[in-house]
């Protein structure tokens, strides 16, 4: 018997050479289930993931990336996953200042661009985050993290932002009071607090750094998406 894998060949339940099954199981509801659990890692916890970074956000992600990556939800998947959950809260109380609002009286590419941002805020964040890792990178380039380091490090915190701005979302949707600011304040305060923990355990010095660094981030963003919406418009025209 060879494994459909790899051809190697198998006597056990599992191939000593890939570790496929050597029987695959019938797809069945329990299969479904396990496929969601393992996609979500509820096996470790999203809620426990959640908690550790809330209550200490530096000193988890640094165990992340240099000791243990299995206590944690994989931070792409954590930051699409709560960037999801905000977006369905959103568009479910119909709520019209959101984390992303812009508006404008004609179309235009940069109208479409920030649509696409408002209707996908997983993939957002993470392009965002693209350039507030640039910045990050550049303020705190004593540090030992790359580049590619930090960015994991804003995939979990701005994933945490989300969660946060979905609390206030569903506060404001069931009492009909303006909440999102305060939503969008108490985020902006854990981010910068958390990258300052995780780069100098929380110090005051690095928090101003951070809180600097994130606005030149999300600036930068902004600043480019208007850019590329304005340039396209320029050659359609010609």
């Amino acid at each position: 018997m060879t494994c459909k894998n790899c051809s190697y060949e198998v006597t056990q339940n599992y191939c000593p050479n890939c570790g496929q099954p050597a029987k695959l199981k019938r797809i069945d509801a329990h299969y479904i289930q396990h496929e969601i659990e393992h996609i979500l890692h509820f096996e470790k916890g999203i809620f426990y993931t959640v908690k550790e970074l809330l209550i200490r956000p530096g000193e988890n992600v640094r165990e992340f990336i240099s000791d243990n990556r299995s206590r944690l939800v994989k931070p792409i998947i954590f930051i699409i996953i709560s960037s999801l959950i905000y977006s369905v809260i959103n568009h479910f109380f119909h709520l019209e200042d959101g984390y992303v609002n812009y508006q404008e009286d004609t179309k235009s590419t940069t109208g479409a661009i920030f649509a696409w941002v408002q209707n996908h805020y997983g993939y957002a964040n993470i392009i965002m985050g693209v350039f507030i890792a640039l910045w990050l990178k550049l303020f705190f380039k004593k540090s030992n993290y790359n580049f590619f380091e930090i960015l994991i490090l804003l995939c979990f915190i701005m994933g945490v932002a989300m969660l946060l701005y979905s609390v206030f979302a569903i506060f404001q949707g069931l009492t009909k009071v303006d909440l999102m600011q305060f939503g969008g304040i108490l985020s902006f305060i854990y981010c910068s607090w958390a990258i300052a923990q995780f780069f100098d355990n929380g110090k005051m010095a690095s928090i101003l750094k951070a809180c600097i660094a994130y606005m030149f981030g999300v600036i930068t963003f902004t600043c480019s998406a208007m850019l590329l919406g304005f340039l396209v418009d320029q050659i359609v025209k010609h």
